[in-house]
């Protein structure tokens, strides 16, 4: 799943500290904001001035400690998160990036914004509610999007009197619904994010459980890289000609590329060996997902932003014929016939959509799959294989604006009706 939002595609040092991406989810009132506020407050991640700004907002006995995470006023204004929030934080074991979504149907686009690029997504419920259809939609985005770790935080459990019996059912029916959709793993922790149950300390009031508190699984979670495993895909972000020398500079989207491997060049399919590799401009013997670096190769091709280098023994899918499950984002709808510009990883190309299932349109909001034509060759993996180099976006080719995210080789799922 693509970034909607542009990105510096920075250096990437092998040493680099354990970096988790995460996303929250839930129906409005879940308490997200709170869970996120708790979070950040008794890890000790929030500055001072920070929580005396919260203090003066908050009209209760205590902080607010949603106020930490709703900082847009028009958020605080209707009660709900509207946008996605990107959160930075640290603890001593991992460093964290969140994506903080909204919890109203009419922003599951959000919600594919901000978990497209997660390795990990909670989902919040209301012990005294359980598992509704908007946590049903939810589980089913997590699943297309291929998120590998799924955490049900089933909280105010205060609310239910701490009973075990009640965090077991919603637990069990959750889990059930989402291994179904084939959600590789489940963690289900019961939670009070107001009074900080199971959030960063382990609750006395809930004995009865004895797993990770959500910190705890946050900073231990597997985080190795998926696309680490994968075949190298190296997409040419530009070039860069001095002293007579020719290298290819980008960030390694899978795999890993070493001095001697062979490679292919596509959409061209010229092949040639690599005779160099810089990582943060030294000289290496190998680059590995998810690095940057500037690769020297054996011949003088003709070679330029966009084009991707790949083992020459492990090539992608080349066609002009793409069949992807689409989130569309904008308020105009998208028709059979819309021309548009499709950009996949550094390369940007012209297409059209053939054909949608269903309906025939996708409206805001709304998941369906799509047959798009290309006006060039595009190389590109199953999303099922790699997020990175499966993943793209429609744009609007008159005034840039994104349209649509796309999945190539997905299906796409039939998702819950939702009042809330």
């Amino acid at each position: 799943m693509p970034q909607l939002t542009e990105e510096p595609e920075a250096p990437v040092a092998a040493t680099e500290p354990d970096l988790l991406r995460w996303a929250t989810a839930g129906s409005v009132d879940d308490g997200k904001s709170t869970l996120v506020g708790r979070l950040l407050h008794d890890s000790k991640s929030v500055l001072a001035d920070q929580l005396e700004a919260v203090a003066r907002a908050s009209s209760g006995e205590g902080p607010d400690l949603a106020l930490l995470t709703d900082g847009l006023r028009a958020e605080r204004e209707q009660g709900i998160t509207i946008d996605v929030a990107y959160r930075y934080f640290a603890t001593p074991r991992r460093r964290f990036i969140l994506a903080d979504t909204p919890g109203h149907v009419q922003y599951t686009r959000n919600m594919v914004t901000g978990a497209s690029t997660a390795t990990l997504t909670v989902i919040l419920v209301d012990a005294r509610k359980g598992v509704v259809e908007q946590t049903r939609r939810h589980a089913a985005v997590a699943a297309l999007l291929r998120v590998p770790h799924v955490v049900l935080a089933v909280n105010k459990m205060d609310l239910v009197g701490h009973e075990e019996r009640v965090f077991a059912a919603t637990a069990e029916e959750f889990t059930r619904f989402a291994t179904g959709l084939g959600i590789p793993d489940v963690t289900a922790i019961p939670i009070s994010a107001l009074a900080g149950d199971n959030v960063v300390e382990p609750s006395t009031r809930m004995d009865w459980y004895s797993g990770p508190t959500v910190l705890e699984h946050l900073e231990t979670v597997p985080v190795a890289e998926e696309d680490a495993a994968t075949p190298a895909r190296f997409p040419v972000q530009y070039v860069i000609r001095a002293d007579d020398v020719r290298r290819y500079a980008g960030q390694l989207a899978s795999g890993e590329l070493r001095v001697g491997d062979r490679v292919t060049v596509l959409p061209s399919g010229r092949s040639t060996t690599v005779t160099g590799i810089d990582v943060l401009g030294t000289p290496s013997q190998s680059a590995r997902a998810p690095q940057s670096a500037a690769l020297r190769l054996a011949d003088d091709l003709d070679i330029s932003r966009g084009d991707l280098l790949v083992p020459a023994r492990a090539l992608p899918t080349v066609s002009r014929d793409i069949e992807a499950a689409v989130c569309h984002l904008h308020e105009r709808p998208l028709r059979p016939g819309d021309h548009v510009l499709l950009k996949h990883t550094t390369r940007t190309v012209r297409a059209v959509v053939r054909r949608i299932a269903g309906t025939g349109r996708l409206a805001l909001n709304e998941i369906g799959q799509v047959h798009l034509r290309t006006a060039e060759p595009l190389a590109y993996d199953p999303y099922a294989t790699s997020r990175r180099t499966g993943s793209f976006v429609l744009i609007d080719p008159g005034d840039g604006a994104t349209l649509a995210a796309g999945m190539t080789g997905e299906t796409a799922p039939e998702l819950p009706d939702a009042a809330t």
